[in-house]
């Protein structure tokens, strides 16, 4: 099975470099345009399945990568983005030191309070990709956002820390995963 891991595009809470959590904004122009300049990108691949997080931005990201109708789109909670709690919406220059040391280097900073952890985020992602790996799709679309993305990467990637934090995903880019056998490996980028 091929699993291809994408970010949504571009809001204009990402353009005012906010954080962007759970708040459930849509994509801005900018942002539809990457996701359609990311289908252009990968040809005419047919994915036999399009999961989304729960949020409009992933979903509308989902439907135009995915080449699907949103209703056709299985939405899972496990893939909604990390719960930020008190810095949702938060411009990146104003956090917390708390959460700066957190977020750039969550192998060594503990979640301030009201942020989901790390391991919260291992295991949700864990969760969806064993069940998914159990499923007969040979192309299976996946699209989520910048922080949950990270420990998907970390799973496929066979991480012990079970993140994959650097670098950054860009809004619409695209990972492609090998998953044989209980095995990953990465197969190419867009």
């Amino acid at each position: 099975m091929n699993i291809w891991i994408t970010r949504h595009g571009q809001t204009d809470l990402n353009k005012e470099n906010k954080m962007q959590g759970r708040i459930d904004i849509p994509l801005n122009e900018t942002g539809i345009a990457q996701a359609s300049a990311a289908r252009e990108r990968i040809g005419d691949v047919h994915f036999d399945a399009v999961y989304s997080s729960p949020l409009k931005r992933a979903r509308l990201t989902a439907s135009i990568i995915g080449g699907v109708p949103e209703e056709d789109i299985l939405i899972d909670e496990r893939l909604i983005e990390t719960d930020f709690g008190p810095f949702d919406c938060c411009p990146f220059r104003e956090m917390s030191l708390g959460m700066k040391l957190y977020w750039f280097l969550p192998e060594l900073f503990p979640a301030p309070k009201g942020v989901e952890t790390v391991k919260s985020m291992v295991e949700r992602s864990a969760s969806f990709l064993s069940e998914l790996e159990k499923k007969p799709y040979e192309n299976v679309l996946v699209t989520c956002h910048g922080g949950i993305i990270r420990a998907l990467k970390g799973y496929l990637s066979d991480r012990k820390n079970g993140i994959l934090w650097r670098p950054r995903p860009k809004n619409c880019e695209i990972r492609v995963f090998s998953s044989e056998n209980g095995r990953h490996s990465f197969v190419k980028g867009y």
